[in-house]
């Protein structure tokens, strides 16, 4: 360290990897322990609390895949069968009558002694109402049985799991009416920097639009977070002290610029003087300044001013770590190979993470990688990574990570 405190500038930079790894640990250290019952229909994007746990078979009884007529294998010799019942799904069907079949349609509870059904299409009623069919058939077909889907005591979703469509449609479809979720994490949102004003305001000499604080606080809500707005600091030390410590009752505080070395370093003296600074400067391109420490015991991220780095380190390491602090196992987005149509010929030290989109099963960067341009990002449908030390030419492999598996 130097007289002020700061690494020097030939400090090693921490790799994604680890710095990945220690949020993650961070998180796991203070979890979210509080739930809330909510119903199953509002549930949406939150985090189970408990396993789900299956009270009933699915189905709970064995029925046809599909409409046609229900038999007995061993009763059918080749000749026609007399239809003795006709079951529709929802109806308590009568016991299959010796030698004759049922017409039964998808989803009915297949009689009992029936083991088999037939689809419509294979068979052909006569005139005189009785059924010939016209392959053979097996005991087993066309019926899916009792409990294929779950049995009692079954474990159908284990506690972390986060819920979408499809997970409170299996809730529902075992008669869960409630279910109990691992409470929103409270998040307050500062941007800092006197060059930043609010939309709406008229814009000063050297000042911008504040981006970050829209970008942030609704990406925080898609992610089931409750979000308070803490507003814009000023550059100033007494300042920001004074404001963190207005932000109690919240389990983070992520702030956007000030976390630069230099002299208008005001998150990061704040968290030296009075907390801890627990990893700063990422071997990362863009967003190199993220901070992660704690103020009064309070965590705090804070995110590097420039929007593309602000959105690339939310998705790569905030998300994950608010994810975590509620329990959530698969933190990390989807990410597979695709060739590179664009070349990359100048290696650098950080992982770099250029956005980009497919097109024609390759993936294309914008033009311009500015970590001040956001329009790159609305631009592209991915983040496209590229290993440090690391040239490419085009139809080499590189991972793709789609925006659609980091924004929810």
């Amino acid at each position: 360290m130097n007289p002020a405190g700061k690494p020097g500038k030939t400090a090693s930079l921490m790799p994604v990897e680890v710095a990945l790894a220690r949020l993650l640990e961070m998180a796991e250290a203070s979890p979210i322990r509080e739930r809330e019952r909510l119903p199953v229909a509002q549930a949406q994007g939150r985090v189970l609390a408990d396993d789900l746990v299956s009270t009933l078979d699915l189905p709970p009884w064995p029925n046809s895949a599909m409409d046609g007529y229900a038999l007995r294998v061993a009763d059918w010799t080749g000749e026609p069968l007399l239809v003795s019942q006709k079951i529709f799904a929802g109806q308590a069907p009568e016991p299959l009558k010796p030698g004759t079949c049922v017409r039964i349609f998808t989803g009915a509870p297949v009689p009992a002694d029936a083991d088999c059904v037939e689809m419509q299409e294979n068979a052909e009623v006569q005139a005189d109402e009785r059924v010939r069919f016209l392959e053979s058939m097996k005991p087993g077909q066309n019926i899916r049985p009792q409990g294929q889907e779950t049995t009692v005591g079954e474990l159908v979703l284990p506690a972390g799991t986060r819920l979408g469509p499809i997970e409170q449609g299996l809730a529902a479809s075992l008669g869960c009416a409630e279910l109990d979720v691992v409470r929103k994490v409270r998040v307050a949102v500062l941007s800092t920097g006197d060059e930043l004003v609010e939309p709406g305001q008229a814009l000063g000499p050297g000042q911008i639009y504040n981006s970050n604080r829209v970008l942030l606080c609704s990406w925080l809500q898609r992610l089931g977070c409750e979000v308070i707005d803490a507003g814009i600091l000023p550059d100033d030390l007494v300042t920001t002290r004074a404001r963190l410590g207005e932000l109690k009752d919240v389990d983070l505080i992520l702030s956007t610029g000030g976390v630069s070395v230099g002299e208008a370093d005001f998150l990061g003296m704040a968290l030296r003087e009075e907390g801890e600074l627990a990893l700063w400067k990422l071997a990362i391109k863009p967003g190199k300044p993220l901070t992660f420490g704690h103020f009064r015991g309070v965590p705090v991220i804070g995110l590097p001013g420039n929007p593309a780095s602000t959105l690339v380190t939310f998705a790569l390491l905030a998300r994950p770590y608010l994810l975590r602090r509620q329990g959530v196992k698969e933190v990390e987005p989807l990410k597979f190979q695709v060739p590179a149509g664009f070349v990359w010929p100048k290696p650098g030290n950080r992982r770099e993470y250029l956005r980009g989109r497919l097109e024609n099963g390759r993936a294309i960067i914008y033009k311009n990688q500015s970590s001040g341009v956001l329009r790159s990002a609305a631009w592209a449908d991915g983040l496209v990574e590229v290993l440090e030390d690391r040239t490419l030419i085009e139809g080499e492999y590189v991972v793709f990570i789609p925006l659609s598996e980091v924004l929810g």
